[in-house]
């Protein structure tokens, strides 16, 4: 076993990922941009400062439209979207099997801590994780890999000691990024052929617990 298993959270432990394209769009809409929350999807999971780039590359989040738009999404996502969201298939389950086999269980998030906690406690796993990170813990946001070295860092270990479960392709770049073997889950946005680059890859995390022994959480 990992001496800690780092974990996304959003389309990981949290069927949120729906709710956040959603969020984006209806705020982009409030400052003229016409952009589908069907497209917005596939960039949950990068940090929003990129997100917004994707959209115009003169967007910044920490100024200006840019940081509106931003204020805007977390506005609409946490009293409109948050209420209802619910820890996707397995997670508890995940997140418990871990918990037994005395690795660390570290959250590893683009998300800001403010989300992070909110998000934690809506899907009542915030007694199962050890350790976090969030977007406020960094500099730079995934892909690049601050945030999963900051795990690392805090969690006391090595990449070698260390893997990664996420729901991206962002996921996977910044674990490997951070020398950290990547577990996907396709229960987020992404298939199978967007996961490709991950040592291994599950439905979701119920499948991850059944394939427990044979998974990389064994095997690493």
């Amino acid at each position: 076993m990992p001496k800690a298993v780092l974990l996304d959270l959003d389309g990981t432990l949290v069927d949120s990922t729906s709710a956040h394209a959603e969020s984006w769009s209806r705020a982009f809409a409030r400052y003229g941009y016409d952009v589908p929350s069907a497209r917005i999807a596939r960039w949950i999971g990068m940090g929003g400062d990129k997100l917004l780039r994707q959209v115009d590359p003169a967007l910044d989040h920490t100024d200006g439209l840019g940081k509106s738009i931003s204020q805007a999404r977390e506005e609409l996502f946490l009293s409109e979207y948050l209420p209802h969201l619910k820890p996707t298939n397995g997670a508890r389950a995940l997140l418990e099997r871990i918990g037994e086999e005395r690795s660390l269980r570290v959250i590893a998030s683009s998300a800001k801590e403010r989300e992070l906690e909110a998000l934690l406690k809506v899907a009542h796993i915030e007694r199962l994780v050890d350790l976090t990170t969030n977007a406020d813990d960094v500099d730079r946001s995934k892909p690049d890999p601050d945030v999963i070295a900051e795990a690392l860092k805090k969690a006391g270990c090595s990449a070698e000691e260390a893997v990664y479960v996420g729901d991206t392709p962002y996921d996977v770049v910044a674990a490997h990024r951070a020398g950290v073997t990547a577990i996907g889950v396709t229960c987020g946005a992404w298939d199978g052929d967007g996961l490709k680059d991950a040592e291994a890859i599950y439905r979701d995390p119920a499948e991850l617990v059944r394939s427990f022994d044979s998974s990389p959480l064994r095997n690493s």
